[in-house]
């Protein structure tokens, strides 16, 4: 991913509220399922890690990436936005 496309990609979550919060029980198999879901409907997500975690918000990015096959797009704060390219059907987000 260049940095082009990436700075896209931060626009556009700059608007978005995050569906998942993840706590003090951190990654659970259900939970990375549910993202991996939510990356095919919608290919560019936001998660929020509660207050409650005590895991590294960038710790937690690298290893749902890993999980989902998804790339990180950027870690800010509690904040982590993740991408996935949709299947040529699905296809939202045109990366430029």
């Amino acid at each position: 991913m260049t940095t082009k496309q990436r700075a896209y990609l931060k626009s556009l979550a700059m608007t978005m509220e995050p569906i998942f919060q993840i706590g003090k029980s951190s990654i659970t198999p259900g939970l990375t399922e549910a993202i991996s879901e939510a990356l095919d409907a919608r290919e560019l997500i936001k998660i929020n890690v509660l207050q409650n975690c005590g895991d590294n918000p960038k710790e937690l990015a690298n290893m749902i990436g890993e999980r989902t096959h998804s790339q990180v797009v950027q870690v800010i704060g509690k904040k982590i936005v993740l991408y996935r390219e949709g299947k040529d059907d699905k296809k939202k987000i045109v990366l430029p």
